[in-house]
């Protein structure tokens, strides 16, 4: 079966499809997940660069001009983490070019730029840099090789007496030298790679490295500072006109019964009012507003008068969905394993003494600065669609589907995204933007107001975890049980195939709700249960916020750990490291997240000197984001609380293992910025249900960290050399964890819920 072409029409036409990380695998061995487009002529963007004539394509990922300028194109969404810039570093670095020749440009959805190991385009989870390091430095390897044959043969000198260095290749014995540009030019570069030969292809080893390591200049930063780099938002089209969402009452399951476009039709340049009809059921009870200009647009959306159905979720609310989750942890068959090892049963039965806590998170809203956008063209039978995307293989589908077309006729043209964040993972953007388009005849660009963003977010699931642990005499930790009850995003998609096999083979389950439960302790009794709350999963269909589950999961488990070690009258931080032994599976990990919070604690001073009353310090280390694809970080977080419970964070300390570091200034902002990311969800965002709708609608209402809020924040990057893993995500999961374990310290006070607020802390004093 071709699982990539049915992919595709699968998501279109709104049923289940292959998308499981094995397909991806297998898929990167073939063609990658075709979106059917190759042949298509005019597009835009990547397939341009390549088709200019006497360029020389070494490889799908860059192409090198006959005035020597390389051109690399980024498979990733670039959202402001210059990926782009570092899948650019990595080719130079084997490549042998100097940084001034190297440009960038992001790639169409054409399969050619599938991921290499996903077979996909995805950005996500922090595994672009880890995920695509190798497959870059072979590309650019394969260049500089075939480059290096070419020279020989014009130069008339065997390739082994020749020096690359800065896009020049040069013979020392008789002086003869070629810039790229004049290879390039003599057309004598043809040389091409198997499979198997790039594969065979020995690499630069680390102490040969000129480029990986250094603060290069990033390439995006001069078109993003003078206004040349395009964002959706930016995209304009010759006869465009512009559309404006009007969105139910009710995030999810509303129909619309009856609109009423009488008043906007006295609105100025007012086309058309259309009802969506979306099969492949990303949005429900929308309506879309057609005008000349984004102004008349709004006009006319605020005038419209639509009668809604406001479907099953009409009463539901974060109060329900909260007992609902209890009422499913309670149950003894809810749910599939994640985790099942040793007998936790009989081991609570000998031990000394059993902790029980329960934890939970709100639901959570990306609302990245640029909001959610997308335009849509047809020419001809091709659709085109201009947006800045995260998922352009599922959202290619999902924009065929709305349009009722195969998806090989649409064509994803990439642009920056103003923030990502893992919103534009999803494509409800696209159905608007196609069906408008296809309503009036005429391209259409769809902008969402904040209002819009925020309401008919993909939000971070609330949840509920239930963990119960057992400790000997001495407080060793014997046996774990731990219940992670949500919405499953991953199965929202409408990609069963994409979730895990149960341990217990009860059936599939999203890991990417329980991913960081299966720490590195050694715990000889372990059992985690990923629970399916299907009111949460229907009322609040929920997305990948960037942390994903170790962003809960690690909020649970680093806090228990935390309640086990006080309880046990040892040093938190000691308990921990005692436990990261290094046994069994745990081997070569534990030891690397253990070497982090070293590294923290002896960059904060923790436990080296006496604080102020009402001041503490807390520890929490993760291995973000998955088991194994791990970043291992710690933070040590100091704070001070007053009598009334309000939080002070004076500073956060991280300190992170990421292996390889391309770019070394780069990840600090990354860590930095995820750190901040962080104590943002830990303290001061909270989205609420209430009648089945999201009643923040505003950032009056919901409330990220202000600059006026920011703490110090001092960052330890440990670069050992090991393979390169990602930097975006894992930060966010420490904070939390290290500030509730802080906040115990200085005041007594244990919080178990996200955000953590003055009122709560002040009570738990109280407790």
């Amino acid at each position: 079966m071709n699982t990539h072409v049915k992919l595709d029409k699968d998501i279109a036409a709104g049923t289940p499809a292959d998308l499981s990380r094995r397909s991806f695998l297998v898929g990167s061995a073939t063609a990658g997940l075709a979106l059917g487009y190759s042949g298509v002529p005019g597009l835009l963007g990547a397939d341009a660069a390549f088709a200019a004539t006497g360029n020389f394509d070494p490889s799908v990922w860059y192409s090198i001009a006959p005035d020597g300028i390389v051109t690399v194109t980024c498979g990733k969404a670039d959202m402001g983490q210059h990926i782009a810039s570092t899948m650019a570093q990595i080719i130079c670095e084997e490549l042998g070019a100097n940084w001034k020749d190297m440009r960038v440009q992001l790639a169409s959805n054409d399969p050619k730029f599938n991921d290499p190991v996903l077979g996909a385009q995805i950005t996500g989870g922090s595994w672009s840099t880890m995920m695509n390091y190798d497959a870059m430095s072979r590309a650019g390897a394969a260049g500089r090789m075939a480059l290096t044959e070419a020279a020989a043969a014009s130069m008339g000198v065997p390739s082994g007496e020749l020096v690359v260095h800065d896009s020049t290749i040069s013979h020392p014995k008789s002086k003869k030298s070629m810039s790229y540009a004049d290879i390039v030019k003599s057309g004598k570069a043809t040389k091409t790679f198997t499979p198997d030969e790039l594969k065979a292809i020995k690499l630069k080893t680390p102490d040969q490295y000129t480029m990986i390591g250094v603060s290069v200049p990033q390439i995006d930063i001069p078109s993003k500072t003078n206004g040349t780099a395009k964002y959706g938002i930016d995209v304009m089209l010759p006869g465009m006109v512009y559309g404006k969402v009007v969105t139910p009452p009710v995030r999810y399951g509303a129909t619309v019964k009856s609109v009423d476009d009488s008043a906007a039709k006295k609105v100025p340049g007012f086309i058309k009012a259309v009802v969506l009809d979306d099969k492949t059921a990303t949005t429900t009870g929308w309506v879309v507003a057609v005008a000349d200009t984004y102004a008349n647009a709004r006009r006319a959306a605020d005038a419209l008068k639509i009668d809604y159905d406001g479907g099953p979720n009409a009463k539901v609310s974060s109060e329900s969905l909260f007992a609902e989750a209890k009422r499913l942890q309670a149950l003894d068959d809810s749910g599939q394993f994640f985790v099942k090892e040793g007998d936790t049963a009989a081991a609570f039965g000998t031990a000394a003494k059993v902790v029980e806590a329960e934890y939970t998170t709100s639901i959570n809203i990306h609302a990245p600065m640029e909001p959610m956008n997308a335009t849509a063209q047809l020419q001809g039978d091709i659709w085109h669609l201009y947006s800045g995307n995260q998922f352009a293989t599922r959202s290619g589908a999902i924009a065929a589907g709305a349009a009722g077309v195969d998806p090989k006729f649409v064509v994803m043209h990439q642009m920056y995204l103003g923030g990502g964040f893992g919103r534009r993972l999803d494509a409800d953007m696209m159905v608007p933007a196609v069906q408008a388009a296809k309503a009036v005849g005429k391209p259409v660009k769809v902008i969402y107001s904040r209002e819009n963003d925020m309401t008919m977010d993909f939000s971070r699931p609330l949840t509920l975890q239930k963990v119960k642990a057992g400790v000997d005499a001495d407080g060793k930790l014997i046996a774990l049980n731990h219940d992670v009850v949500s919405a499953w995003p991953t199965q929202r998609w409408g990609i069963p195939d994409f979730m895990s096999p149960s341990v217990d083979k009860k059936g599939a389950l999203d890991a990417f709700t329980v991913n960081g439960a299966d720490f590195f302790y050694s715990v000889p009794n372990h059992n985690v249960r990923a629970i399916k709350n299907e009111m949460a999963h229907n009322a609040t269909p929920s997305g990948q916020l960037r942390s994903v589950a170790p962003g809960w999961t690690f909020w649970a488990v680093e806090s228990m750990v935390d309640e086990l070690a006080h309880a046990a009258g040892k040093d938190p931080a000691q308990y921990r490291i005692e436990m990261l032994d290094g046994k069994g599976a745990n081997a070569g990990g534990a030891q690397r997240l253990r070497n982090t919070l070293l590294a923290a604690m002896g960059m904060s001073g923790y436990g080296s000197k006496q604080l102020p009353k009402g001041e503490g310090m807390g520890v929490a280390c993760v291995s973000s984001q998955e088991r194994a694809t791990a970043s291992w970080t710690a933070c040590v977080a100091h704070v001070a609380v007053s009598d009334s419970g309000e939080i002070k964070v004076k500073k956060l300390t991280v300190a992170t293992d990421v292996g390889t570091q391309v770019h070394p200034d780069n990840i600090r902002a990354q860590v930095e910025g995820a750190a901040l990311w962080g104590l943002s969800l830990a303290l001061y965002e909270k989205a609420t249900l209430k009648d089945g709708a999201i009643e923040q609608t505003n950032f009056d209402t919901y409330t990220p960290l202000r600059m006026s809020q920011m703490p110090e924040v001092a960052i330890s990057v440990i670069a050992n050399g090991e393979k390169a893993t990602g930097v975006g995500e894992p930060a966010v999961t420490v904070i939390a964890p290290a500030l509730a374990n802080a906040i115990f310290n200085a005041s007594g006070a244990r919080v178990r819920s996200l955000p953590i607020t003055a009122e709560a802390v002040k009570a738990a004093m109280k407790a």
